[in-house]
C-alpha cells in the first residue's frame, strides 16, 4: 500500500551513504516512500539504490537522469512524480546525512496536524544548530540568509533550508516550469514563491551535521546564483510576474 508521504533525495556520488539512509527511513515507524533522483553518479550509486531498493519494491523508487542536471531540476522532477502519483506530503532532504532521517516524523506531523503548509528543518531558529562547519562556511551561510531575509522580508531565519516538508496544495499552487534556480537558489525561491501565495511556513529547528562521507557540492557559481536570483525574485514579486 502507497504511503502518504514521499521524501526525494537527489544523489550524486553517494555510495557510501545510500544504503544505510534507506534502511532507516524503512525503519521509522512513519511509513514514508523514497524517490532518488540521480544524476549519472559514476560512484554506481544508483546500482545500490536498484539493489537495496529490491528489498522495498513499493517504498523505494529511482528516477536516473544524465550527467549532472543540478539540484533544483532535481527536486521539481520529484516534485512532479509526487503530484501524479497522488502523495499528500512531500519532503527534500540531502542525501549525506547532514539532515537527520528521524527528524522527517516531526516535519511532517507539522504539517499533517495543520501547524503549517510549509515545515522547515532549521540550523537558525533556535541559535545556531550546526555541527562540524569551518567557521568561513558558517560566516557565508549565516549572511546569506541575513542579506536574504532583508531584500525579501521573507519570515525565515533560515531561507536557503534544503530539508523540508511540503503539503501537496502546495506544489499545486506553483508553477513548477517557471523556477529557474538550481542550486541553493532553488530552496530560497520555493519558500519565497509559497510565501507570496500565502502558505503558512514555519521552521523546526534540527541539528545539522557536516557530511562524513563525500564532498560537499557547494561552489561558486552556486552562490553567485543565489545573490543575483535573490534580486529577481524580488523584481518580479514586485512587478506581479512571480
Amino acid at each position: 500500500m502507497q504511503s502518504e508521504t514521499l521524501v526525494i533525495i537527489p544523489t550524486y556520488n553517494e555510495a557510501h551513504n545510500v544504503k544505510r539512509l534507506i534502511e532507516t527511513i524503512i525503519e521509522l515507524d512513519e511509513p514514508i516512500d523514497i524517490l532518488f533522483v540521480d544524476d549519472g553518479s559514476p560512484d554506481d550509486t544508483a546500482s545500490i539504490i536498484k539493489e537495496v531498493g529490491q528489498q522495498y519494491p513499493d517504498r523505494v523508487f529511482l528516477k536516473e537522469r544524465d550527467g549532472k542536471q543540478g539540484l533544483g531540476t532535481a527536486y521539481v522532477a520529484g516534485f512532479q512524480y509526487a503530484l501524479e502519483n497522488g502523495y499528500q506530503y512531500v519532503c527534500e532532504m540531502d542525501a549525506d546525512f547532514s539532515h537527520d532521517p528521524t527528524d522527517l516524523p516531526r516535519l511532517i506531523n507539522q504539517v499533517r496536524d495543520g501547524d503549517a503548509d510549509v515545515a522547515v528543518g532549521s540550523r537558525y531558529s533556535d541559535g545556531i544548530s550546526i555541527i562540524n562547519w569551518p567557521l568561513s562556511r558558517l560566516i557565508l551561510s549565516y549572511s546569506a540568509n541575513l542579506y536574504v531575509r532583508f531584500l525579501t522580508g521573507l519570515p525565515m531565519y533560515d531561507t536557503t533550508a534544503g530539508f523540508k516538508c511540503l503539503h501537496r496544495k502546495v506544489l499545486e499552487s506553483l508553477d513548477l516550469s517557471k523556477i529557474r534556480s538550481n542550486g541553493y537558489a532553488f530552496q530560497i525561491e520555493i519558500h519565497f514563491r509559497a510565501w507570496k501565495s500565502g502558505f503558512k511556513l514555519k521552521e523546526v529547528s534540527i541539528i545539522f551535521r557536516e557530511r562524513k562521507q563525500g564532498e560537499s557540492k557547494m561552489s561558486k557559481s552556486i552562490v553567485r546564483e543565489a545573490i543575483w536570483r535573490v534580486w529577481a525574485l524580488k523584481i518580479q514579486s514586485i512587478m506581479g510576474l512571480l
